[in-house]
């Protein structure tokens, strides 16, 4: 594993362990949901646009009673083409409501990237601004997720500008 993915990891570890057991007891922790599901990206690999697969996956707290909108997300996510790989792991805020069987949002994280083509690894930050909305499924705690991302990163001497459809599973608790 990267040392900048072995940070991000032990920061987030530390930041969930924080939180006292008094505080989940109290309901200050009320509800949050995971969620997991396929991606398709157009991502910028320096200056050629190319078509990737993979996977998307959050987790997502909603720690706030007076603001039961506002929640913390973390998310990752796996893309794969033929010879390169890249792997993302971002978080922050995210905006969302209830309209009826819809759950809207909206989101802004930052995090790290990491993609490696034709034997070279990259790192950069990225920065990750998207939406969706949430169906309500006739199972009880479970919805469908249909996701849109912008992606914004620096590496190679190029600003890249890449783009991300996701759809999956969400389970509420």
């Amino acid at each position: 594993m990267p040392k900048t993915a072995a940070v991000v990891l032990a920061f987030a570890a530390l930041f969930l362990c924080s939180v006292p057991m008094s505080a989940q007891f109290n309901g200050l922790l009320p509800s949050g949901n995971v969620y997991g599901g396929v991606s398709y990206a157009q991502l910028t690999n320096v200056t050629n646009q190319q078509s990737y697969k993979g996977w998307n996956a959050s987790f997502e707290a909603l720690p706030f009673v007076r603001f039961p909108h506002v929640g913390l997300v973390v998310e990752g996510s796996g893309l794969y083409r033929r010879g390169e790989t890249e792997y993302d792991i971002a978080g922050g805020p995210r905006l969302s409501g209830n309209m009826g069987k819809w759950r809207p949002f909206i989101h802004g994280m930052a995090g790290l990237r990491r993609l490696t083509s034709s034997g070279l690894t990259y790192r950069p930050l990225l920065i990750d601004v998207g939406g969706g909305a949430d169906y309500k499924l006739w199972f009880k705690n479970f919805s469908w997720r249909l996701q849109g991302d912008y992606m914004h990163s620096h590496y190679a001497s190029a600003y890249q500008n890449d783009y991300r459809a996701s759809t999956g599973i969400v389970w509420r608790f």
